[in-house]
């Protein structure tokens, strides 16, 4: 794959752009993820008053399958070996960003594997909420809403990433495309058990269960 044109394009927009504009896509490439972080826990804590204990663990899966993720990312990388296009592509403009050392690999995109993932983990937590009673007769937040607070957030993150020039455009769609597939491989095969388990915790009773998972609704 060689992207390095289109890669010259985004970062020359890049360089053309307002400080303001460069500053503020060099804070979101940097801690933008953290927005996937707030929503795995408002998920997860909204989805403990739902009766299926499947909405509880598809909350709970998804940022344990966008971990696996991460790691499938990495180990792509050290596989493929492909070098930094800040360093690798002539005449590019300067990284708007530090670019990594040599060794720390462009392909695929971490942080676009980890959002691929995280947005579709989530999407797919909210999708078993969406219309899921809690013991107040309430409803739990559903899929429709965290498509719009999830995608433009991962694809913005991808874009990012090419934007301050530490990745190519294809870094970026294959990492979105690898954490996308996996994250919905991984809670389509783990679904099940971990639904099981959590309705064995909410079994037991205890104080930290209850925490974790929400009260039983039998009880």
């Amino acid at each position: 794959m060689d992207s390095s044109g289109l890669y010259l394009d985004v970062t020359d927009f890049a360089h053309s752009t307002p400080a303001w504009v460069q500053s503020a896509f060099e804070f979101w490439t940097e801690y933008g993820l953290l927005v996937f972080g707030a929503l795995f826990i408002a998920v997860w804590w909204r989805s403990r008053g739902a009766r299926d204990p499947r909405t509880v663990a598809l909350a709970v899966l998804a940022p344990f399958v966008t971990a696996l993720a991460y790691v499938a990312s990495e180990l792509v990388k050290s596989s493929v070996d492909e070098e930094r296009p800040c360093r690798a592509v002539a005449g590019a403009a300067a990284s708007l960003i530090k670019c990594p050392a040599t060794g720390d690999w462009s392909f695929p995109s971490n942080h676009a594997t980890i959002a691929g993932a995280a947005a579709v983990a989530l999407v797919l937590a909210g999708g078993a909420a969406r219309g899921a009673s809690t013991r107040g007769g309430g409803r739990v937040t559903g899929g429709r809403k965290l498509v719009l607070l999830t995608l433009p957030p991962a694809l913005l993150m991808a874009f990012s990433r090419v934007f301050v020039g530490v990745h190519y455009p294809h870094d970026v769609a294959m990492g979105l495309l690898l954490g996308a597939s996996l994250a919905a491989l991984a809670v389509l095969a783990l679904a099940g058990p971990a639904t099981r388990v959590v309705a064995a915790v909410r079994t037991s009773g205890g104080r930290t269960a209850v925490l974790i998972t929400g009260a039983d609704p039998a009880r």
